[in-house]
């Protein structure tokens, strides 16, 4: 059996302002072509559809769209949770007739999940709930943690899994010592957030969703897809794909990616400003890509996000690097002045305190002629 792995579509995410819905149609209008070239036998959305639980009209249009054309025009099987970012009730909403096209979303988490059956694999649909909700489904007052919920899931299921077929579990969790990003939500404080991939070793394959990178763990049977865009500049050196999985009768499987490549990526670039809008560098860009820019320009600048954006319309950050390393290492200037000190060794003492350059012998020699020029014209007053 093959099967197409992706999840954290997050439709209606909105980046710096800017609404990505008309980026993620691109993109989702490439993994259709996928789908209709690689012709798998289902696909798994292993939560997240939306970025938030009352998605915008026009993200609630494009779920609409592209899963029609996935699972009534490609007549593809969909297998589909909520994620910590999905309304599990909105997403439970015809459910119960969606399968009969082939089309199996799980908003809300069952007492004993029963498995979806496909051409002999078995799919656990696993949705995404809080310890708490795991607790009162189950009528078990052990479960405190996310760890605990799972483990209790799994327990169920396994009172009837068949160890001698295919089994897949499709999930959305924290592994523990997976790598996160700026734009995932965290799913509770310290680690009571984080399940164990040793809790998945029932499963001949897990699916998951949440973190957002695919090399987010490295585990031979436990594999996040990624998310569909990079939707933070944490993200911005990741390499965004969606898995192929070729599964055979005895629960082996092979495993490769396929990229999706958006016409704006996200990215970082620094440089001085004269540097940037310097036509023999910005040539050589991809100008019109979602930039986080740090400047390495030191003093004041006149404008520079508008002069930027002249030349990079997109430009959604701006930061000034030494400022950045300012704000690390800058300590609060000493309230207690009970040494006698001149003018200048007041100020050197603020600079030093307040910045990470140098106070030259050129700096100090301005600053001698500004404060003579301000004694002196405070003598004249």
């Amino acid at each position: 059996m093959k099967f197409i792995h992706t999840a954290d579509w997050h439709l209606g995410k909105l980046v710096h302002g800017v609404y990505m819905t008309e980026h993620q149609r691109e993109v989702l209008n490439q993994f259709i072509e996928v789908v209709a070239e690689e012709k798998p036998d289902a696909v798994i959305i292993a939560g997240d559809l939306y970025d938030r639980s009352v998605p915008p009209i026009d993200a609630v249009n494009l779920l609409d769209e592209i899963l029609f054309k996935i699972n009534v025009e490609l007549e593809t099987p969909i297998v589909a949770i909520a994620g910590n970012h999905d309304s599990a009730e909105r997403l439970s909403f015809g459910s119960s007739w969606y399968r009969h096209s082939q089309f199996y979303l799980t908003g809300k988490l069952e007492q004993i999940p029963t498995p979806v059956q496909l051409n002999g694999v078995n799919f656990y649909l696993i949705p995404y709930a809080e310890p708490g909700i795991v607790r009162d489904i189950l009528n078990d007052d052990s479960i405190h943690t996310h760890q605990d919920a799972m483990k209790a899931i799994i327990g169920k299921i396994e009172q009837n899994l068949n160890p001698h077929e295919p089994n897949v579990l499709v999930g959305h969790a924290f592994v523990l010592g997976g790598s996160t990003s700026d734009s995932e939500r965290t799913l509770a404080v310290g680690g009571s957030g984080c399940v164990s991939a040793d809790l998945f070793s029932p499963f001949s394959y897990t699916a998951l969703g949440h973190l957002h990178s695919p090399d987010a763990i490295r585990h031979e049977t436990v594999k996040y897809s990624g998310s569909l865009l990079k939707y933070s500049f944490s993200e911005a050196k990741q390499k965004k794909s969606i898995s192929i999985i070729e599964m055979n009768e005895n629960g082996s499987f092979q495993h490769r990616c396929r990229s999706l490549k958006p016409t704006h990526d996200m990215r970082e670039i620094e440089g001085y400003l004269e540097e940037l809008l310097d036509p023999s560098f910005y040539e050589k860009q991809q100008t019109h890509d979602f930039l986080k820019i740090n400047l390495l320009d030191e003093g004041a600048l006149l404008d520079p996000i508008n002069k930027l954006r002249q030349v990079y319309p997109n430009v959604l950050h701006l930061e000034r690097k030494i400022e950045t390393i300012d704000l690390k290492k800058k300590q609060s200037v000493s309230s207690g002045r009970s040494e006698k000190k001149s003018e200048l060794e007041l100020f050197e003492q603020f600079y030093t305190e307040m910045t990470t350059a140098t106070f030259t012998e050129e700096k100090k020699a301005v600053m001698v002629e500004v404060i003579e020029k301000a004694l002196k014209e405070g003598e004249v007053k």
